[in-house]
């Protein structure tokens, strides 16, 4: 089968709107978490990552207008233009390129009703928001949309590559994002799983996730022929697996995580004690946490780096998978490991090796990973020539 590489990305948060400035506010231990005082997404204050709205319709202006298009489409279309940009020998219009919507919302404030007439009924749909990026892009294929709770970023990045080897498509556009609105913030607060502040993964005060929002766009091709002159990312493998066990809450024993990530090495080629870095889900809730503990130390993984980086820019739901894996694949190509922000005293009932620090390291093979609702658990392993 052909090899499928990385040829483009960009990600799109409270951080900013460009790779550039995300690497420079991690390194420096940023974070776009902040105190929200917005009544149309909640009655009271609580801490999330929001992408900036005066430059997100500012820097969209130059490419249509911005009315004719929701915020959630905006976002996905900008951070698809931006990563198509980044690589002009991607033709988003041919008919031998996929766009792959990951998401878990979409158009979700389209419920409101103060919104309810601005757009067409029929933009609530995933598959038709998916449509209006695709046919932005002059796309003449069907988009693909993957929607699997938190999972979605990471299952459409394994799926996407699983197309590419298995098709005559050359090039898939995957892109993953989410937005807040009064839904989704009402629907985690109802769970009581907000912290009070900026969250701390992995750490034994850990009180809960930030909300947050955004996209990440990666572009996958087949072969070398379009990923230009720099350090080539390969996607190897990836897998899925079901807990089957809660409805909301993460099987106790990690049970699922332990085997999509044993699958995803062995479909990878791989052996666990090649993987020389994991981009955890680390929601820093109180089982998601644990369960990820129990996950790496049982599948043979306890001395592998691990960080999570949802203290920079929130849990950015069906965009996680995607942001995540763009700046893990940043790290590994300038060979950092980034600091798990917020972790301050190791609060796990098993080992785990969580960064504390910025940090050098030489890095091959790195394993990204998701949970979800539903007990759903997804990884994928990517490599660096």
């Amino acid at each position: 089968m052909p090899d499928v590489f990385v040829c483009g990305e960009n990600v799109i948060t409270s951080l900013g709107f460009t790779i550039e400035e995300h690497l420079q506010k991690i390194k420096e231990d940023i974070s776009g978490v902040t105190l929200v005082n917005d009544k149309v997404l909640y009655p009271e204050d609580f801490y999330a990552s929001l992408v900036d709205t005066e430059r997100l319709e500012n820097e969209f202006s130059a490419l249509a207008d911005p009315k004719k298009f929701t915020r959630f489409e905006k976002l996905m279309i900008l951070s698809a233009s931006k990563a198509l940009k980044s690589n002009p020998l991607i033709d988003a219009a041919s008919p031998k390129t996929l766009f792959v919507l990951s998401t878990t919302k979409g158009n979700i404030d389209l419920l409101e009703e103060k919104k309810r007439d601005i757009f067409e009924p029929e933009r609530i749909h995933l598959w038709k928001a998916a449509e209006i990026i695709a046919t932005f892009f002059n796309n003449p294929k069907t988009p693909v949309v993957v929607s699997n709770a938190c999972i979605s970023g990471v299952l459409a990045i394994s799926n996407a590559a699983s197309i590419l080897k298995n098709s005559d498509y050359e090039n898939i556009i995957v892109i993953g994002g989410d937005i807040a609105s009064e839904f989704v913030v009402s629907g985690f607060l109802s769970f009581k799983s907000l912290s009070f502040g900026i969250c701390k993964p992995f750490d034994i005060n850990r009180d809960g996730l930030n909300l947050g929002e955004g996209a990440g766009t990666l572009i996958l091709t087949k072969g070398i022929e379009k990923t230009g002159n720099g350090i080539r990312v390969k996607v190897l493998g990836g897998a899925c697996n079901n807990d089957a066990n809660h409805i909301s809450g993460p099987s106790r024993t990690g049970e699922g995580l332990m085997l999509a990530v044993t699958r995803a090495i062995k479909n990878s080629g791989l052996t666990v004690d090649q993987i020389d870095f994991i981009s955890a889900h680390g929601t820093a809730t109180p089982y998601n946490d644990e369960m990820e503990s129990k996950a790496f130390s049982s599948a043979g993984l306890s001395d592998a780096p691990v960080n999570s980086l949802k203290a920079y820019f929130g849990h950015t739901l069906g965009g996680a998978g995607t942001i995540e894996s763009v700046m893990a694949i940043q790290g590994m190509r300038q060979n950092l490991l980034f600091n798990t922000l917020g972790f301050k005293e190791y609060g796990l009932p098993e080992k785990i090796n969580v960064i504390g620090r910025l940090t050098e390291k030489e890095q091959k093979y790195i394993l990204k990973t998701a949970s979800g609702f539903g007990g759903c658990n997804a990884a994928v392993v990517f490599a660096k020539e």
